[in-house]
């Protein structure tokens, strides 16, 4: 695996790199990176051949956005090579109710000021940010596919956003042949799986790619917590880290060190090649403070996890999904079949832990 082992993002044709650069962190020094270390970061990620960079408007009120238009600026002839994508939805003015979300007013004016801080007439793939639960579905599509039509935007996707909304909107847009959604970002990790009931399962059904932020579960999975040291003075997530901070995690980071140790990498370059290599995931968002971090997250690259391996960390993090993927796995396929075969399963041969209906929800459920 290597960055340059690019994927098509669901049903778009956009071609995207494996782990794909979060910039969450870029601003003028004062919270994240400065611009110098911004464009290092930058330089190093496009130079070992990723090509999928992520935002967002609101990331450091606009800061984040306007690095990348200022190194776009100075780097002439990279913005075209690389898929850039940001967000809407975040509001910059908190007095304006009209100033974030997903109505159409909110979304023109967003993308016209996020065209501007990233110097660019286009982005490529724009997501919603988090579901508008006071704008009909109908408007935000047409407004999006009025944008992809317009030559401003080439894809479109969703994060944080209920399942049920995603099957709506992917619904509606392909019956009405407007441009429908790409792909979806959720929160996944190790430690943050019930993204596997309803969003895995949506995305399979739809065809949707799959882009997990937050691989490293806000830094509790990138080996520098232990049992030993759980605090680290200065880091930024140390309030997003502690609650996470039991005994559970503590047993799957020892699991990650020995599997590491195997390996000769690092606990975070284990936790990252395990998501990377879920069956549905398409690019995996990783941020970086400096080069040295980067460098860090990359290698991770270079880790392939055996099938065992895979198992074994799974194991010790077992989601507890909710209705009805609870009642599901509590009945069993012998609820519907008794005890007959259907497309190669009996209910002995059902998983209790969920795997057979989470990876094949129509044929086994």
């Amino acid at each position: 695996m290597s960055l340059t082992s690019y994927r098509t993002l669901g049903t778009s044709g956009l071609r995207v790199s494996p782990l794909a650069l979060g910039a969450m962190t870029f601003d003028d020094g004062s919270w994240g990176s400065a611009p110098e270390t911004s464009f290092a970061i930058l330089d190093r990620y496009l130079d070992a051949g990723g090509n999928f960079i992520d935002t967002a408007n609101q990331y450091n009120g606009g800061k984040s956005e306007e690095t990348l238009g200022d190194y776009f600026q100075q780097r002439t002839g990279r913005r075209d090579r690389v898929v850039l994508a940001t967000k809407f939805g975040g509001t910059l003015y908190p007095g304006d109710p009209n100033g974030g979300g997903a109505g159409r007013k909110a979304i023109r004016s967003q993308l016209d000021e996020s065209l501007r801080r990233l110097a660019s007439d286009y982005v490529d793939l724009y997501w919603m940010h988090q579901w508008d639960r006071h704008t009909p579905v109908e408007e935000t599509l047409s407004t999006l596919d009025d944008l992809v039509r317009a030559g401003k935007i080439r894809a479109i996707g969703v994060s944080n956003t209920p399942a049920w909304w995603v099957g709506q909107a992917v619904g509606i847009a392909r019956t009405r042949a407007w441009e429908s959604v790409a792909a979806l970002q959720v929160e996944y990790s190790l430690l943050t799986r019930t993204p596997e009931g309803e969003q895995f399962g949506a995305a399979r059904a739809l065809g949707l790619g799959v882009t997990p932020w937050s691989p490293l579960a806000s830094g509790v999975l990138s080996g520098k917590y232990s049992r030993s040291l759980r605090s680290v003075p200065g880091s930024s997530r140390a309030g997003y880290a502690a609650p996470q901070l039991t005994e559970p995690t503590f047993v799957l980071l020892d699991a990650l060190a020995e599997v590491a140790a195997g390996h000769g990498t690092t606990v975070a370059a284990v936790a990252l090649s395990w998501v990377r290599q879920r069956p549905e995931i398409t690019s995996t968002l990783i941020g970086a403070r400096t080069p040295e971090q980067l460098d860090a997250n990359l290698a991770s690259a270079e880790v392939t996890l055996t099938a065992e391996e895979i198992e074994q960390l799974a194991s010790l993090s077992e989601p507890r999904l909710e209705y009805p993927m609870n009642v599901l796995r509590s009945f069993g396929t012998g609820f519907q079949q008794g005890d007959t075969s259907i497309n190669g399963l009996d209910s002995k041969a059902f998983s209790r832990n969920l795997k057979t209906i989470l990876r094949d929800p129509v044929g086994s459920a």
